[in-house]
């Protein structure tokens, strides 16, 4: 499952967060990243400072000039924003996402994640198929985008590995 899924970075400003990024994919079994569009040059020295081990997941990181190109392998896409938006695309709470995702089979996956500043664009957003926001603070909504990917990256590898947490006593 975790081949699967892609992470599509959408102009994401700060290398140390795509190095943050692939860190997260790689501790959880992900391995597919794509950015469209990075604010600074790539490959970034940045981002492999933070990725430390990642190196591989970096090296094989798809680079795209637009959002279009970088979801054009995937069946499915859900794309994160900390904000309800007004677009004709279906809101997802993130229990839902996380039953939608334990149910898809035979699909490929992607998952959209905006830029540090801003979030994705209304016009990003309409390449989705679904709007998913993470439940914070309604006092503070705006995660860091390393962030989010790596909650979102433990959630799916809690689901799809749920017996070996049940079985496995943690200290």
């Amino acid at each position: 499952m975790s081949n699967k899924i892609g992470f599509i970075l959408i102009k994401p400003q700060l290398g140390e967060n795509i190095g943050a990024s692939a860190r997260a994919l790689k501790n959880f079994g992900f391995n597919n990243l794509i950015i469209s569009n990075p604010r600074d040059s790539w490959p970034n020295s940045k981002a492999n400072a933070t990725s430390v081990g990642a190196f591989d997941i970096l090296k094989k990181t798809k680079v795209c000039k637009k959002t279009e190109d970088a979801i054009k392998s995937f069946d499915l896409v859900f794309s994160f924003s900390a904000r309800k938006r007004e677009v004709n695309k279906k809101h997802l709470s993130f229990d839902t996402f996380l039953q939608k995702i334990k149910k898809i089979k035979n699909k490929k996956i992607g998952l959209m994640f905006g830029p540090e500043a801003s979030g994705l664009s209304n016009s990003d957003l309409s390449y989705s198929n679904y709007v998913v926001q993470i439940p914070s603070s309604p006092k503070f909504s705006s995660l860091n985008l390393s962030h989010s990917i790596i909650i979102v990256c433990y959630e799916i590898f809690r689901i799809k590995n749920k017996i070996q947490f049940k079985q496995k006593k943690f200290v």
